[in-house]
């Protein structure tokens, strides 16, 4: 019988969320021009990780306050339970790695019932000076770019299948990796102009759906 190990490896702004949660709370609370860096960011000026320590620094508010003003303000994609379940029932390995901030994915999914999931993502500290964020690979060393990458050889090395899940810029270079992939916003039109093998998904449930038939 075979045995093969399958991990599904799932971004988190934008792909589980439907809107970019770091963003939301950027535009409410970081004293000084972020969208600055962002452009930066966009024209590869400077690396996901860079412009996430450098927006974030502006961010002065505690957790708390952060927290409070996501309450109502997040919308999770359709379908993410069945997937979450889909997953379960699979003996699938569902992780979710994110170039975004430990305390607001874990916040978001523990509102949805589901804080059993295995999440890597930026570690946030905060302070009144501005918050303070960095990213710890999985060999426990600090990583300044190439995180979600970082995970995704690590998963292979582990004798994973992987199936990789994204929709952004920051997904391209971890879903090359990848085994199977389900694409949707950015990294869709990008696996388009460079015919990269992808499904593409507006809901987890189209992902289950595919999954079905692999």
């Amino acid at each position: 019988m075979s045995t093969v190990k399958i991990l599904v490896q799932c971004d988190f702004d934008g792909t589980v969320t439907e809107e970019d949660v770091s963003f939301f709370l950027l535009d409410a609370f970081a004293q000084g021009d972020w969208r600055q860096l962002l452009r930066e960011y966009k024209e590869h000026r400077m690396s996901v990780g860079e412009f996430n320590t450098n927006a974030f620094a502006m961010v002065k508010a505690d957790k708390h306050k952060l927290l409070e003003a996501l309450k109502g303000n997040v919308k999770v994609r359709a379908g993410f339970h069945e997937l979450v379940n889909y997953c379960l029932k699979k003996g699938f390995r569902l992780v979710i790695v994110s170039n975004g901030l430990n305390f607001y994915v874990e916040a978001v999914l523990k509102d949805l019932g589901l804080r059993s999931i295995e999440v890597y993502a930026a570690q946030a500290s905060f302070h009144p000076e501005g918050m303070k964020v960095q990213y710890v690979g999985p060999d426990g060393k600090r990583l300044e770019d190439g995180f979600k990458e970082a995970y995704t050889q690590s998963f292979l090395k582990l004798g994973y299948r992987v199936i990789y899940i994204g929709n952004g810029d920051s997904d391209v270079a971890p879903a090359k990796y990848a085994h199977h992939l389900f694409a949707t916003g950015d990294l869709l039109a990008y696996c388009r102009e460079n015919n990269l093998k992808y499904k593409p998904f507006e809901t987890f449930i189209d992902v289950v759906k595919e999954l079905n038939l692999m």
